[in-house]
């Protein structure tokens, strides 16, 4: 089981039983309020100025800043390198991680900044994904996202920085990423909980609301 609440901008609070995950912490000059979290663990997906502060976050979390694979009370983590953008390929891009975390049998994968479509081996490296939260209007484009979506294939799909404070997102961002996907209502909720199922049901797409 994991329960998903989104904090604005990248940052998710990812909970297990036993175990909380928040990814992306930001401060207070992002323009969303302080974060008031505890955790273990604490992903950053890339360095951006007011959203990679691991240390505004309570409980001496283990902070994990590049690929890999970790362990930490029973929850597994694996980052996976990726950029936020194709322009300057192989000179000075930014790198970005993109972080799985698989939590009693449920995979959740946090995209990061992710500016590009994937490669057969990122795909092969992501697996098999429960639930996506995919950026809305950064690096990624609306049409980028919807073809990443179908490469990875998830069971549910969450959108995230669309709401990100101060950062400069399109204002009609999420609107645009919904009309894509071929949604044209839709209902924010508080948190997402999701349960390991092998259920073949259509995907979903999940907007939740910003939680502090």
């Amino acid at each position: 089981m994991a329960e998903i609440t989104w904090l604005g901008a990248d940052c998710f609070r990812i909970k297990s039983r036993d175990v909380t995950v928040i990814t992306d912490p930001y401060d207070k000059s992002l323009g969303l309020g302080t974060l008031n979290q505890k955790a273990e663990i604490v992903t950053i997906s890339h360095p951006y100025p007011g959203s990679d502060k691991p240390s505004n976050i309570k409980g001496d979390p283990f902070v994990i800043t590049g690929p890999g694979e970790y362990e930490v009370g029973g929850v597994f983590v694996t980052g996976v390198w990726t950029f936020t953008d194709r322009a300057a390929e192989g000179n000075d891009r930014t790198r970005n991680n993109i972080f799985l975390f698989l939590m009693h049998d449920v995979v959740v994968c946090h995209l990061g900044a992710l500016g590009h479509t994937l490669s057969a081996h990122q795909i092969e490296q992501l697996g098999d994904v429960d639930v996506l939260l995919v950026p809305v209007g950064g690096n990624l484009s609306t049409s980028k996202a919807a073809e990443v979506i179908s490469q990875v294939g998830p069971r549910i799909v969450v959108p995230m920085h669309f709401s990100a404070g101060k950062a400069s997102v399109e204002p009609d961002a999420l609107d645009k990423f919904m009309k894509e996907l071929g949604l044209k209502e839709w209902q924010a909720q508080e948190k997402l909980v999701v349960r390991a199922t092998e259920s073949e049901e259509p995907m979903q797409v999940v907007v939740l609301e910003v939680k502090s």
